[in-house]
């Protein structure tokens, strides 16, 4: 059965004053529910503040606009509250609960990529709110929640019924914790001033997060990366070799890309854009071209220390099989096989356009 693979934009599933939650539906971006991976982002507008939540997936979180605080529990920890800009990669295992804040005028915008292999539906995030409407606090009875807080029961309705908002609220001059710069250290990793990791003049560059740069990946169980592609520059035709999949989203700029899968068919040629998300199968081949302005993306792959295997340029896997084998596969002369291996010799992954 053939699947649409065709790049999305999320929907807008909840919201109000403060901010608002949007998400990619399986139901329309089909490889979510196949590949087990969940797709949501976060808005937060001036005094917005996402209440403290969990969800039942582990999630990479990239900050795409801004600049805000998350406070972050892991199980069985004391609370973390941490600073957060622009192109920051936050890890957030099993069972962490996190809230978000924005105070500054500037909208303060958060993507979420996970896996979605123990979650309650496929190819969703579910999310667990400890406050608010639709809480947990509120789901039990007056009873239950003074005997477990022991509370008098005026009290316990008095908490009860001043939780109207639902998901994200607007704060009105609220005291909020203040960030420390040091909780920073092992818990994000800002992947536009990480060192990089491949730098090609004229063609892009790569930031990896990975377990060496962000152990807590680990736990997470996801690798990703922050690619820059320049303007008419092009992304050499590769595929995962670890049979992870790989979820981009387009973070700047536009392109083409296509996809190719089993038997040789081109199963996607389409044209990406800011906000876009789309998914690569295991195995499949992709590759990408600028458009003048640029390409950007940020991708999560299936696996915290993910390898790639790249078909063009220096390091390209066709460089590596012997002369007598491509005339063979490629069925022709060694003077093709021949001009066929002496091209792209000095460049790798990245191609920068023709003069």
């Amino acid at each position: 059965m053939e699947i649409d693979l065709t790049p999305r934009l999320a929907n807008k599933v909840y919201g109000g004053d403060g901010g608002s939650y949007s998400a990619w539906s399986p139901s329309e971006l089909p490889m979510l529910r196949e590949g087990d991976i969940g797709a949501a982002k976060l808005s937060l507008e001036k005094d917005g503040f996402a209440l403290p939540s969990y969800s039942d997936s582990a999630r990479v979180a990239y900050v795409l606009q801004g600049t805000g605080v998350v406070g972050i529990v892991l199980p069985e920890k004391e609370e973390k509250v941490l600073p957060v800009k622009k192109g920051d990669a936050i890890a957030l295992p099993f069972g962490v609960i996190t809230w978000w804040h924005n105070k500054e005028e500037a909208e303060f915008v958060v993507l979420f990529l996970g896996d979605t292999k123990t979650a309650h539906k496929r190819g969703e995030f579910t999310d667990f709110y400890l406050n608010g409407s639709n809480g947990i606090f509120t789901g039990f009875s007056t009873e239950f929640v003074g005997r477990a807080w022991d509370l008098e029961e005026n009290v316990v309705k008095t908490l009860v019924g001043k939780q109207s908002g639902k998901g994200i609220v607007k704060l009105g001059g609220a005291n909020m914790p203040e960030p420390k710069k040091e909780h920073r250290d092992g818990m994000t990793l800002n992947c536009e001033e990480a060192p990089l990791d491949v730098d090609i003049k004229g063609g892009g560059r790569v930031v990896v997060l990975n377990t060496k740069n962000l152990p807590l990946v680990g736990e997470v169980g996801l690798g990703a990366d922050l690619v820059r592609l320049d303007g008419s520059a092009m992304c050499s035709p590769g595929f995962s070799c670890d049979s992870a999949l790989q979820v981009t989203y387009i973070v700047r700029g536009s392109g083409r890309v296509q996809v190719v899968g089993v038997d040789g068919k081109r199963v996607l040629e389409t044209t990406v854009r800011a906000g876009n998300l789309f998914i690569v199968p295991r195995f499949f081949v992709v590759s990408k071209i600028a458009d003048p302005e640029g390409l950007e993306w940020f991708s999560i792959i299936t696996t915290p220390n993910p390898i790639f295997t790249h078909l063009a340029g220096s390091i390209g896997a066709w460089k590596a099989l012997s002369p007598q084998v491509l005339e063979a596969s490629f069925n022709v002369d060694s003077d093709t096989e021949k001009l066929f291996r002496s091209k792209r010799t000095s460049d790798a992954i990245f191609f920068p356009p023709p003069k």
